[in-house]
C-alpha cells in the first residue's frame, strides 16, 4: 500500500491482550485507532504460543483459557472496529512536518498523531536445551516448546522441563488428560504462584527436583531422557512420549533501539503516565519498564487506559477528559 492520507489519532503496535484492551479503551474515548500486528491473527504471543494456558490474574474471572480471553476481547472490540493491519511489522518511526508520525511498515506507511507500543517481549525465540540432540525429535513432535492443542497429549506420558508459572500451568492443564505428567526443575523451589505450586503438589504430577536434563534420545516410539541430579553424579532415566521444554524465551530489542527510545535491557523505560523518552510515544504491558513493574496481563490492562488518556490529553489538550469509565457514555 502507498502512504495513507488518513492520519490516525493512535497507532497501537501489538495486537496481544494489552494492545487489544488499549484499542477498546481508545474506542470508548472516540479515538481514531489502528492496530499493527506482526502475526497473521490478533492475540499476540498469548494466542500464538499458549492458547490452552489458563489465566488467573484477571479481576472477576476465576480462570480463562488464553484463546477464550482473546475471543472475548475481539467481541468486545467489535463495538468500535479499529483499523487492523495483520502480518505487518513496524520497521521505522519518523516525525512528520507537524511533529506527528510516519510509521514505516513491511506493508507501507501509516500516519498517526501518537503511538502506543504493546509488543510484549518483542521478537522472540524459545530457549532451547543446552546440549546437542537430534533435531528430528523436534520435527516429529516429540520435543515441543509450547502447547497449541491439548489433545495431542491425550493418553501420553509427558515430561515438562521448567520451573516457572508457564511450566506449572502446562502441567496442571495436561494432568487430567495425559497418561502421566512429570515436571523437571533444576531447583527444589519453583518460580511460580504459590497457589499453583500447591495445586500441583496436590495433583498426580510427578515432581523431579533438583534435576537437569543431561541427554535424550529416541528409543522405538518413545523418548528416553537422562536426568542428572544437581551437585551429584547420579543419573536417572525417564521414558516418555513427549517432552515440553519451558525455559522461557529470548527477546530481541534491536528494533526498539532504532526507534530512539531509552531501554532497560529489552524493555522500554516509561514514567507513571506510560510516556517513553520520545514525545507522544507510549509503552504498556510487558514492553514497558518502571520501578516495581509486574509482568502480568492485569498490570497491562491497568496501564492501557493511562497511556490512552495521556496520549489524548497531549494531542487534544483542549478536550475535557472523563475522570472514570462510567462517564464515557454520558
Amino acid at each position: 500500500m502507498d502512504i495513507l492520507k488518513h492520519k490516525y489519532d493512535l497507532l497501537i503496535i501489538g495486537g496481544g491482550p494489552v494492545g487489544l484492551f488499549a484499542a477498546y479503551f481508545a474506542g470508548m474515548r472516540n479515538a481514531d485507532v489502528a492496530i499493527v500486528e506482526s502475526l497473521p491473527q490478533l492475540g499476540g504471543q498469548v494466542a500464538a504460543l499458549f492458547p490452552e494456558k489458563n489465566i488467573y490474574d484477571l479481576g472477576g474471572i476465576p480462570s480463562i483459557k488464553a484463546k477464550d480471553l482473546i475471543k472475548q476481547q475481539l467481541v468486545q472490540l467489535e463495538a468500535f472496529s479499529p483499523k487492523v493491519f495483520l502480518d505487518t511489522s513496524v520497521t521505522d518511526i519518523a516525525n512528520d512536518a507537524d511533529d506527528d508520525f510516519i510509521i514505516t511498515t513491511t506493508q507501507g506507511e501509516i500516519q498517526a498523531k501518537a503511538i502506543i507500543i504493546a509488543i510484549g517481549n518483542g521478537a522472540f525465540a524459545p530457549r532451547k536445551l543446552a546440549f546437542d540432540y537430534d533435531q528430528q525429535l523436534e520435527d516429529n513432535g516429540m520435543i515441543n516448546y509450547f502447547i497449541t492443542e491439548l489433545n495431542q497429549y491425550r493418553d501420553k506420558n509427558v515430561a515438562i522441563a521448567g520451573g516457572g508459572d508457564s511450566a506449572i500451568d502446562c502441567a496442571l492443564a495436561l494432568e487430567p488428560i495425559a497418561k502421566s505428567v512429570t515436571i523437571i526443575h533444576r531447583r527444589d523451589q519453583f518460580r511460580a504462584l504459590e497457589s499453583s505450586v500447591a495445586q500441583m503438589n496436590a495433583s498426580s504430577v510427578q515432581i523431579k527436583t533438583p534435576f537437569l536434563l543431561n541427554d535424550l534420545r529416541q528409543q522405538a516410539q518413545q523418548l528416553q531422557i537422562d536426568l542428572k541430579k544437581v551437585k551429584t553424579t547420579d543419573i536417572e532415566t525417564l521414558t516418555v512420549d513427549k517432552l515440553i521444554v519451558n525455559y522461557g524465551f529470548t527477546a530481541d530489542s534491536r528494533i526498539l533501539r532504532k526507534w530512539d527510545l531509552y531501554l532497560n535491557g529489552v524493555k522500554v523505560k516509561v514514567n507513571t503516565k506510560m510516556e517513553t523518552s520520545r514525545p507522544k510515544v507510549y509503552a504498556i504491558g510487558d514492553a514497558a519498564d518502571y520501578p516495581g513493574k509486574m509482568n502480568l496481563i492485569a498490570t497491562g490492562y491497568g496501564e492501557a487506559p493511562i497511556a490512552v488518556t495521556t496520549a489524548l490529553e497531549t494531542i487534544y489538550p483542549e478536550k475535557v477528559q472523563p475522570l472514570h469509565s462510567t462517564s464515557l457514555f454520558n
